[in-house]
């Protein structure tokens, strides 16, 4: 089974209430190859909500408990995104994924890039805190750009 972020599928649940459609993963979906997770909205988030960076560094330093994931306002949301996470890997695990698929850049789901903290729309090498879970127990994590390469060469 395939896991894939809900806002890839078109669900407006990214933290501006839009989605991120990509219609390969859509598909996916329809044909009941692909099941979706907000890792935000399993954490408690609401959407809209206010834009977050990981502060310090990556998702792994998060679950090291060495950066903070921080609203634009300031408010420190770290618990939430780690509790969604948790939920996220709850959820692999019962399912028993072969691959996940996520939104790069984002807080949670960054599997090569993420934003760096300084709201500026500037963004470093690493990976948001879901992706840096789920790699540490075995599971592969993909951005939607790997993925769609991926398509080019295997018929799913």
């Amino acid at each position: 089974m395939i896991i894939v972020s809900s806002c890839l599928a078109g669900i407006e649940c990214r933290y501006n209430g839009t989605h991120s459609l990509r219609k390969e993963i859509q598909q996916l979906v329809e044909r009941n190859k692909a099941v979706i997770v907000c890792p935000e909205l399993l954490g408690g988030f609401a959407t809209p909500r206010e834009p977050a960076e990981i502060v310090g560094d990556t998702g792994e330093d998060v679950l090291n408990g060495k950066s903070k994931i921080i609203e634009r306002s300031g408010s420190d949301v770290t618990e939430l995104y780690l509790k969604g996470a948790y939920k996220t890997l709850e959820m692999a695990t019962d399912l028993k994924a072969d691959m996940i698929v996520l939104k790069e850049y984002s807080p949670s789901c960054g599997s090569r890039m993420v934003h760096d903290g300084s709201f500026s729309n500037q963004r470093i090498p690493g990976e948001g805190v879901t992706a840096a879970l789920l790699r540490r127990h075995g599971f592969t994590v993909l951005s939607e750009t790997e993925f769609e390469e991926m398509l080019q060469n295997k018929d799913l």
